[in-house]
């Protein structure tokens, strides 16, 4: 679609070549699992890519991060929230309700980013530079930034063929315009309700904060409150997006909240949150942060050195054997990420 679109309002030049066109339609490293390759990102690649042997090793480390992402800790805290979300929306508890959020949110971040991580590897190994799709979403601040951050290239995306050919900023009513692209984006991911809520209520949070910032008030709110904030209206998405239908979501949230009074709970949340998921759990948080931002001058002062390449090598091979034992012994591999 982004190559009929360009051609028609003239941002990209016609390819006569059949073979690359087709090359672009059927780009394997990317096709089934994102991130959106747009033909005007990879054009002059296609006829002018660059293949070595630095380029091809870097593709592998990068396939091997985006492969542990998705099996070491996507994997693992995906069976955790399943087996909350398979129960009655009543039935659980209000701990056991947040740990099936929390880890259902990592779960999907894990997933998404390892694939696309995994599709960057590839497409390094055949001389392709694939933009990047996850730039740290949990950081977040605001929901205008997580949207910076989160699946870069849908979002980008939406911008710029549907946001921006409503009006954008400029014509129209723009909150109109952010509620449709939000309306979009829910419809794009399912058919259903709860999708369409879930692109509904994250687009109600991007006007809300486009009018308080639209009011010049000048109210300096603490970087950890506009966090927390940020991180409660995802996991409140989050919700909407994992459960089956929106009867389910709305009893799951009136749980989570204490508005709803579970019944027949069977077992406590350390059921489901033993030691491994924990671990994993852990293991996420520390994921989920840019440590090249926050240890920046100390990684630059060491970065070229040896023994930090050398430690660099010894952790992405651990990875990989630890990512390859996994997939062998694991009966539990879910591909959610083709669903959307």
């Amino acid at each position: 679609m982004s190559y009929t679109l360009d051609l028609y309002l003239g941002k990209t030049s016609l390819q006569k070549n059949p073979i690359n066109i087709a090359l672009y339609i059927s780009l394997f490293p990317q096709l089934i699992a994102g991130p959106i390759v747009r033909y005007s990102d990879i054009n002059q690649q296609i006829d002018s890519r660059v293949c070595s042997v630095d380029k091809f090793a870097e593709g592998i480390r990068r396939f091997i991060i985006g492969l542990s992402k998705k099996v070491i800790i996507a994997n693992q805290l995906g069976y955790a929230a399943d087996r909350i979300f398979a129960l009655p929306a009543n039935q659980n508890s209000m701990a056991t309700a947040w740990a099936g959020v929390i880890c259902y949110a990592f779960q999907i971040y894990f997933d998404f980013s390892g694939y696309s991580d995994m599709a960057i590897g590839l497409g390094k190994m055949l001389g392709f530079d694939f933009l990047e799709n996850f730039n740290y979403p949990y950081i977040s601040k605001s929901i205008k930034e997580f949207w910076r951050r989160w699946h870069i290239s849908l979002s980008t995306w939406f911008r710029d063929y549907v946001y921006f050919p409503l009006g954008g900023n400029r014509k129209g009513n723009v909150y109109f315009n952010l509620l449709i692209v939000f309306l979009v984006t829910g419809l794009w991911h399912g058919a259903a309700w709860n999708f369409v809520i879930w692109g509904l209520w994250h687009g109600l949070f991007l006007i809300i904060e486009r009018v308080a910032a639209n009011t010049g008030n000048k109210i300096k709110i603490p970087s950890p409150v506009k966090w927390v904030y940020t991180m409660l209206v995802v996991l409140i998405g989050w919700v909407l997006f994992r459960a089956p239908d929106l009867s389910y979501a709305v009893k799951y949230l009136g749980v989570m909240f204490g508005v709803v009074s579970p019944e027949n709970v069977g077992f406590t949340v350390f059921w489901y949150l033993n030691s491994k998921v924990i671990t994993v759990m852990i293991i996420a948080v520390l994921a989920s942060m840019d440590w090249k931002l926050i240890l920046a001058k100390p990684l630059k002062a060491v970065e070229n050195k040896f023994a930090y390449i050398f430690m660099d090598r010894i952790v992405i091979g651990a990875l990989l054997l630890t990512s390859m034992m996994m997939v062998v012994t694991s009966t539990y591999n879910p591909f959610i990420y083709f669903r959307f």
